[in-house]
Parts: C-alpha cells; sequence; structure tokens
C-alpha cells in the first residue's frame, strides 16, 4: 500500500522535526522507531523518549486508504540522506516499509503502531498563553547555558519557567553560576512556576524559529505543551522546589565598571589558554582606571591581560572560573556589559547598562 510520495526533502523536514529526541539506546525498542500515520492527505511523524513527545505534520500522503506504522527513525533518515534530491514513494507491505526512489529501493522492518507508548495531552484548565517564537528563543539563549548536566539534584537539570501576569521569567542555575532572564508577553496570564527539562530546551532551541510567528504554550499540573507552526511539543515537568533566585542575585553593590564585551571577552579567551582543565580560575585585580586578568598554571606560566576602565573606588582582588565568564559574554549580543564585585568571597553580578532583563551571577573562587 503506498503511504507517501513525495520530493525527499518533503519527507526529511517533518521527519527531522520530530527525530531530536530519538535516543540511541533504549530498554523499549519500540522507543528508536517513529510512528508514521497516513490520514486523508495529510501524513503525521510522531516520536517520544515517554518524557518528551513531538509531533508534526505535512501534505505528502499518497493513496486513498489511512495507515499507521512504527519504523526505525535513524535508518529511515539515513536512507532518506543518502539518496538523490528526487520522488521518493513510500509504501507499506506485509509489515515491511519500502522506500524507492530511482533505481533505489529498500526495504525495513516495522512494528505496529498499537505498540507505541505515545504520551496523552493534560487536558486539565491550566495557564494558557502565546508569544512570538523569536521572544521565546531568545529567553531561551540567555540562559540555557546555566543549566545543570545529569546533577544529583535534580531540579537544577532544567530550566525554572515562571509565568507571571504579562511577564515571563527564565532562570537556570547549576549552583555555581545563575542566570535570569525576563520578558514581557503580547497577553496577561496567569500564575505559574514550573521546571522545564534541559533535554526539552534544547529540542525547542533547536526547533523554535528567528520570527514573529506565534507559539502557544499550555502549562499544567505535570506538563506543559508548546504549539507553533505544525509541531506539537508536549513534555513532563521536573519536580522538586527550585533555589530562591531573588536571593542568589546581590543587590547594593558599590563597585561597577562597564567594559566593552568584545574587548573583555578576547581577554578572557586569551587568558584562558593557560589554564588548565582541571583548574579554569582567572584572577581580577580592580584598582584605579584598570581590570587586570591574570591566569598561571602548575608549570609556572603566566598570561596577563590588562583593560582600561572607569573605576575610582577602593581595590579588589577576586577569582572567578574563566568558562562561566565566557559562557555568558559569547551568549549577549550588546557592545558593552556592566559587571559589578562585592568583595574578594562575594559572587559577580553581570548584566547590561540600562537593561534589567538580565542578570547573571557567578560565584567567586579561591585562587
Amino acid at each position: 500500500m503506498l503511504m507517501i510520495k513525495a520530493n525527499r526533502d518533503a519527507i526529511l523536514r517533518p521527519l527531522q522535526m520530530v527525530a531530536g529526541i530519538v535516543e540511541r539506546r533504549h530498554t523499549l525498542p519500540i522507543l528508536a522507531n517513529v510512528l508514521i500515520r497516513k490520514q486523508g492527505e495529510q501524513v503525521s511523524f510522531l516520536a517520544t523518549d515517554i518524557e518528551i513527545q513531538i509531533q508534526t505534520s505535512a501534505a505528502i500522503a499518497a493513496g486513498q486508504d489511512d495507515a499507521a506504522i512504527t519504523v526505525n527513525t535513524r535508518k529511515l533518515i539515513d536512507i532518506l540522506r543518502s539518496l538523490p534530491e528526487g520522488e521518493v514513494s513510500i509504501s507499506l507491505s506485509a509489515r515491511k516499509l519500502t522506500i524507492a526512489s530511482g533505481k533505489s529501493r529498500f526495504s525495513l522492518q516495522t512494528l505496529g503502531p498499537e505498540e507505541f507508548p505515545t504520551v496523552a495531552a493534560n487536558e486539565n484548565p491550566g495557564v494558557s498563553f502565546t508569544m512570538p517564537q523569536k521572544q521565546l528563543r531568545h529567553l531561551f539563549a540567555m540562559v540555557h547555558f546555566a543549566m545543570a548536566q545529569q546533577d544529583i539534584r535534580y531540579y537544577l537539570n532544567g530550566l525554572l519557567f515562571v509565568v507571571d501576569g504579562a511577564q515571563i521569567r527564565v532562570v537556570a542555575t547549576d549552583g555555581h553560576r545563575l542566570a535570569y532572564c525576563a520578558a514581557d508577553i503580547p497577553q496577561a496570564a496567569g500564575r505559574q512556576d514550573v521546571i522545564i527539562p534541559r533535554k526539552t530546551i534544547t529540542e525547542l532551541q533547536r526547533l523554535l524559529s528567528d520570527s514573529e510567528e506565534p507559539i502557544e504554550i499550555r502549562i499544567a499540573s505535570n506538563q506543559i505543551r508548546f504549539r507553533f507552526g505544525e509541531v506539537e511539543l508536549l513534555s513532563k515537568l521536573v519536580e522538586g522546589k527550585f533555589p530562591d533566585y531573588h536571593r542568589v542575585i546581590p543587590t547594593g553593590y558599590t563597585k561597577g565598571i562597564v567594559v566593552a564585551r568584545d574587548a573583555w571577552a578576547g581577554a578572557l579567551a586569551r587568558a584562558s589558554i593557560l589554564t588548565s582543565e582541571k583548574f579554569k580560575g582567572v584572577r581580577f585585580t580592580l584598582s584605579d582606571s584598570a581590570l587586570k586578568i591574570q591566569t598561571s598554571n602548575s608549570e609556572q606560566e603566566e598570561a596577563v591581560e590588562e583593560l582600561d576602565v572607569d573605576y575610582a573606588g577602593p581595590a579588589l582582588e577576586v577569582g572567578f572560573n574563566v568558562t562561566y565568564l565566557l559562557d555568558a559574554l559569547n551568549n549577549l549580543k550588546t557592545e558593552s556589559v556592566k559587571a559589578e564585585f562585592g568583595d574578594a568571597n562575594s559572587s559577580a553580578l553581570i548584566s547590561i547598562p540600562g537593561d534589567d532583563s538580565f542578570k547573571y551571577v557567578v560565584m567567586p573562587m579561591r585562587i
């Protein structure tokens, strides 16, 4: 039975949109598969890892009958990528999926759709709103680098998503640094605080476009749903209590400088050459009109960089992890950044001059 007949790229595009969450190793073999469902002119592609589910569709169906089947995602994508550009037909017969193009023909084993563990959408009333894709993509870009990876404190392996009326706030921390970003949305919603898993954030960054096209977000008690274009992404939420970010962001600092972002990032990148994999510390010495950056290593090698800054306060010497600083500076797109300091044992606060929407806190290091 013929299921799909279309240009190769027209099949690949929706398939690649859902394939990002498919893991190579699974306890359930069917989770390596994609569910392909043909209904009328539409063909939908659905992938899940039990925690996240992505579905999209395209008008690429062929033949009269409706059908559904699951097939190995990676094999199907690799076959389509290897074929020359042109028309491809995909047909189903005797539990085998046949991919044909020109004189090329591939036959893949399938598993029945009844065995595929789809995630049901939670239809309970919750917070629901829309915002431009570009805006959500920007929020994630400003904080994603501060999320923890495989931390035993599981609630840190994700991003705090706060809906508060007409404002969205996102916060990420790994216990050593914290990133915060806020934005106003076109319509007011209710109040909700949830933790979105790291993998969901990574997938959304891959899928969202840098456009004004809307994305609809619906938050239920244990699930969040994103709808944009032909894509629907369902994700479970991380349970747990996220740290109180208000207490982490320092206030009242009196030692502050405004630095050209490119110059500071360049100086830190050069200084980091002499740091080691195990020790990424850099020493800051802030004095009249100058910020000195120093690094040294176990081989008694040393790097010194100096930046001219507008500063006339008391001298300060403090150490930080250079990678944490570069993560923020490389993600910001502004010409200059503001850096504020307390004492040698206090965290640094990095922000954008004249803009309260972004804050980045880095804990000090002993050097």
